[in-house]
């Protein structure tokens, strides 16, 4: 792996130009900061699968932050490729150890972690940003909902990588899938991908640092209400493709205290969905 402190050749696309990495450093590694160290790479198969095996070796400690500008093996949820050409997106992944919170409440860690992308992309890029759950991010491109960023959270040992991909300026015919989306394409009025990573991580380290005050208490920390309120799903009509290919229909009508979906289904019944895949159906 390459250092992108010095991208050389990597100018040569000026619509895309390299992340600065000591300038992130100085706004973010900080007294005080959570975030401990931040390294910026130009290529690697994966962040998230680099800081796991960095915290299984003992090398990564809470509030390391790894950056690529490029990943050929990059992962999201339900071990799907996420792919995407260099410097035309953010891809990071961070180490968080979450003492003091009880292990049955770090589920909330990825819907913590949309919740604090969805803000800071809505003010940092001036675009309205959803999202659907659990922690897909929704973009509106041409009238349509686009996937335009998701997380990935492996817990490993007491510590917590949390994986964060953000389609910033893909075109049209790079997009790896007709229904993705970026952040260009929905229109942001800034693309910068320099003040979008630092308000990321300022808006991720902000919103931790009050759950973990809180015990991890989705209530009492505001975070269940703030996820509530971003969350598109909610309202909807949908179908939850489960584990062992059983599916559900119903309502999406709340996200209860352990970060669960739940759905009321045409025979009254509220059913939580804690893990699968959702389709959003149409509105309620």
């Amino acid at each position: 792996m390459t250092s992108s402190d010095a991208f050389g050749s990597s100018w040569s696309d000026l619509e895309r130009p390299p992340l600065n990495a000591p300038s992130l450093r100085r706004a973010l590694v900080r007294p005080g900061s959570v975030w401990t160290s931040l390294d910026v790479v130009a290529a690697t198969g994966s962040t998230h699968t680099d800081l796991v095996g960095r915290v299984r070796e003992g090398s990564a400690k809470e509030g390391a932050v790894l950056v690529a500008e490029s990943q050929s093996a990059g992962r999201g949820r339900l071990d799907r490729a996420w792919s995407a050409p260099p410097r035309s997106g953010l891809f990071f992944s961070v180490v968080l150890r979450p003492t003091g919170v009880p292990p049955a409440r770090w589920g909330w860690l990825p819907l913590l972690a949309g919740v604090a992308t969805a803000t800071a992309v809505a003010r940092a890029g001036g675009v309205d940003t959803g999202l659907k759950w659990p922690n897909d991010l929704l973009l509106t491109v041409d009238g349509e909902e686009r996937k335009a960023g998701g997380i990935l959270a492996e817990r490993v040992d007491d510590h917590v990588v949390l994986g964060v991909g953000l389609n910033v300026t893909l075109r049209a015919d790079e997009l790896p899938v007709p229904t993705a989306g970026s952040l260009a394409l929905a229109g942001a009025v800034g693309t910068d991908r320099d003040p979008l990573l630092r308000a990321v991580l300022r808006s991720l380290g902000d919103r931790y640092e009050r759950w973990r005050s809180a015990a991890g208490d989705p209530s009492a920390s505001g975070l269940q209400e703030a996820y509530a309120a971003g969350c598109v799903t909610l309202g909807r009509s949908v179908r939850a493709q489960l584990p062992g290919d059983r599916s559900l229909v119903g309502e999406a009508v709340a996200v209860d205290g352990d970060g669960r979906l739940v759905l009321a289904t045409g025979d009254g019944v509220q059913e939580p969905v804690g893990a699968g895949d959702i389709v959003h159906l149409r509105n309620a």
